[in-house]
């Protein structure tokens, strides 16, 4: 038996990759409610070979609805959040709304399934790249207690939206037409250059996206007391993010240890091609589910072989947003 499911900002990059996902996964629903802001109101959009309105998002939109995934923006997610509730359904949220608040699960499927039992009505969705980081870090934290973590993001526009995706496109076309690009979506150039993630910058000099990764890792591996630094950075790439993970373990590790664990870690797969120096490029992971991590190291600056070095690659939009959302929504059935 299915759900009666509805889609908060189905119009947007996420609410697009939820639909694509959700068919692909042949995710089962009984009604399926489409919801955007007022300006996307009665847009027409084909699904599984019926055509849906899209209908605008208000408080009344859930009384006949089980489950709501939303990728609507934070101010959106906590200005219905509570129409959800006493609707008696389950917001699945894909914004940082929610994420740090104690009575919120926040929840990679892979990792703490069992957090979504204790939901009040509201299920948090990580941050992209803190999923694509810490999918394939877990099942070795698990095994050999991780110390540290230090993380360099390579992230690609999607993280954005769909504006910014076109913006890269847009600017590049311009460039080679010997053009001044056009800065919309983006503070800053995005085609043939790279930045400092245009988060906003806190007290400390880290921006919120360096501190979304630290705050909500702990939280997810209910250990806070693991020390994390992190810096977060755009590349003029479409849609999937890349990490250089750097580990610090408890006790010794080798590479072989690593990739005898990722071989079998569930949403993981090697690509770590030492001979043909082949390792996880945002081409691979891009419309693919699994995070990819190759380039597996020891770090020999720290002793006693106790470090490992990783580069990941994950696609932003699904398993960096719209796959773990539909994924908790499956366990919630």
């Amino acid at each position: 038996m299915g759900c009666r499911l509805a889609i908060a900002g189905v119009t947007g990059a996420v609410g697009q990759e939820f639909l694509s996902i959700l068919e692909q996964r042949e995710f089962p629903f009984d009604s399926l409610k489409m919801l955007a802001s007022s300006r996307s109101k009665g847009k027409k959009i084909t699904f599984k070979g019926k055509e849906y309105i899209v209908e605008e998002l208000t408080e009344n939109s859930f009384n006949d609805i089980d489950i709501a995934l939303f990728s609507a923006g934070g101010s959106r997610s906590k200005q219905f959040a509570q129409a959800v509730v006493d609707a008696g359904a389950v917001m699945v949220d894909n914004s940082s709304a929610f994420r740090m608040d104690p009575e919120v699960p926040l929840v990679i499927p892979e990792i703490n399934p069992e957090a979504i039992k204790d939901n009040k009505g509201i299920i948090a969705n990580p941050n992209c790249s803190t999923i694509i980081g810490i999918v394939p870090v877990w099942p070795l934290h698990k095994a050999n207690p991780v110390k540290r973590i230090i993380v360099s993001t390579y992230q690609a526009a999607s993280g954005a939206g769909q504006s910014a995706m076109l913006e890269l496109e847009h600017q590049a076309q311009e460039i080679l037409d010997g053009k001044e690009p056009t800065c919309n979506a983006f503070p800053c150039q995005i085609a043939f250059n790279c930045f400092c993630h245009n988060s906003a910058l806190g007290p400390n000099g880290y921006n919120e996206e360096e501190m979304k990764m630290v705050k909500e890792t702990r939280k997810i591996f209910d250990c806070p007391e693991i020390a994390i630094t992190c810096t977060c950075i755009r590349i003029p790439v479409f849609r999937a993010h890349c990490e250089s993970i750097n580990l610090e373990f408890t006790e010794p590790i080798t590479p072989d240890q690593v990739r005898d664990l990722l071989s079998t870690a569930p949403g993981v797969t090697l690509m770590d091609d030492r001979e043909n120096n082949r390792h996880p490029m945002p081409i691979d992971a891009s419309g693919n589910d699994d995070i990819y991590v190759g380039h597996i190291r020891q770090d020999e600056s720290i002793p006693e072989n106790r470090g490992i070095n990783l580069w990941v690659a994950g696609d932003q939009l699904r398993k960096g947003a719209a796959l773990n959302a539909v994924q908790i929504a499956e366990k919630l059935l």
